[in-house]
């Protein structure tokens, strides 16, 4: 009888912190949707634009296509395996109590249990996935889009595994201290800390993070640079210096990007890409310009950060409900033997966030497109640029939907020709 009353005393309290942690999380999930459904352009072009239907045979060879799809087959299964890897071991970590099996066995005090905890778990994610790896780089050797050697792919291995790990130590070591010093609210800080460190991680990656893997130049002073400036200026987008990334050192492929925001914002070519014609850089630059001007990486942090806040409030309803806990072998997240299960969650939301994340970028990188060819108003040099870095990078022109949903950043290179044929027709220049 006294079991059943405390259990009933316990269960109005249980529920009333479910509950604000509950509307937390539709408050938070609902600013997410608000700040996507405003800053996401969900038309790239007015609806007067002519429609242009997508078709890779119209601008490469069937020698091309048949190329780009070898390439595809050839890594497709170390891909897909990658990722039966993570759902896997994320399925491990939460449906099976050898995360806190683990950790039971290290000693020391409890924080430095869980960052051994997290230090062993991720290692072993990473023991498993190393034989892909090396499977997935012998394929882009074997189609000449990498010239590394092993030392050099290794060591940049580590480090992006050094680098995550930090990352997910911290979390999961936030977590495990919030929850034994706020044993019932630790959502709360929680979420402003996973609010704050997603802020703090875009201004820090690009000046700490980037440099661990390449060295970054000015592009040196010349025509090509004036040109860029020059641009930059014309589009009211203040950039100081255009860097030059030493990609050579590990690919052929050809790329540029911009990261950062405020006074760590940069735009970054690779030196690859510097092997094209200065109007095809010109253009590559003017879409990254784009993403500068309407604050892409800006409210891409805010999303990600009012969507890490969301996280942790859905990780405390989901590490609250006992047979999940039960599961795993631990009582309570306060527990740094729970350091399994809570990175077991955090890799499973990974996954499952990938396909929304990729349906925003693909629409923000369209807008881009269209910046590039209202900046430059030259869409034969853009079909030009977009051919150059499909054959080039060996990029997939049919993708199928599975791999569209769930890899897709951008659209496809027949779907951004078909955009600049419409923006063409629309402004009435002839289609490239």
């Amino acid at each position: 009888m006294t079991r059943s009353i405390e259990q009933g005393r316990r269960g109005p309290r249980a529920g009333g912190r479910w509950r604000a942690a509950g509307i937390a999380l539709v408050v938070l999930g609902a600013a997410v949707a608000a700040v996507v459904a405003v800053t996401t352009p969900w038309q790239s072009l007015p609806g007067a634009a002519p429609a242009v239907t997508p078709d890779p045979a119209r601008d490469f060879t069937a020698q091309q296509i048949a190329r780009a799809d070898a390439f595809d087959a050839a890594v497709s299964v170390p891909v897909y395996l990658s990722l039966a890897v993570t759902l896997v071991v994320a399925g491990v970590l939460i449906l099976t109590p050898f995360g806190a099996w683990l950790v039971a066995r290290l000693r020391g005090p409890w924080w430095v249990r869980a960052l051994l905890g997290v230090l062993a778990l991720s290692a072993v994610s990473l023991l498993i996935k190393w034989p892909l790896g090396m499977w997935y780089e012998t394929r882009l050797r074997e189609f000449g889009l990498s010239t590394q050697e092993w030392p050099a792919w290794s060591a940049d291995r580590l480090k992006s595994f050094g680098v995550q790990t930090v990352l997910i130590a911290i979390m999961v070591l936030a977590v495990v201290w919030l929850a034994r010093r706020f044993a019932t609210r630790w959502w709360i800080p929680a979420a402003a800390g996973a609010f704050a460190l997603t802020v703090a991680a875009s201004f820090i990656y690009p000046v700490v993070v980037e440099p661990l893997f390449n060295d970054f130049t000015p592009l040196p002073p010349g025509p090509l640079r004036s040109d860029l400036i020059a641009m930059a200026s014309r589009d009211g987008v203040p950039v100081e210096d255009v860097l030059v990334a030493d990609a050579s050192r590990r690919t052929t492929s050809l790329n540029a990007y911009v990261s950062g925001f405020g006074a760590t914002r940069r735009i970054v070519v690779y030196d690859t890409l510097l092997r094209a014609p200065a109007n095809e850089v010109e253009l590559v630059v003017a879409h990254e310009l784009g993403h500068a001007k309407n604050g892409d990486v800006l409210y891409g942090t805010l999303v990600g950060a009012l969507g890490a806040a969301a996280g942790a409030c859905l990780l405390f309803l989901v590490v609250s409900f006992r047979p999940i806990r039960r599961r795993a072998g631990v009582e309570t997240v306060a527990d740094p033997r729970a350091v399994g299960l809570v990175l077991g969650l955090m890799s499973l939301a990974g996954v499952l966030a990938g396909p929304a994340q990729n349906v925003v970028s693909r629409q923000i990188e369209a807008r881009a497109d269209v910046h590039a060819l209202d900046l430059t108003r030259d869409p034969a040099t853009f079909a030009a640029m977009q051919k150059r870095l499909a054959v080039t990078n060996i990029s997939d022109l049919s993708p199928s939907a599975f791999e569209y949903v769930l890899y897709a950043s951008h659209p496809t290179t027949p779907q951004r020709l078909a955009l600049a044929r419409s923006w063409a027709r629309l402004h009435g220049l002839p289609e490239p």
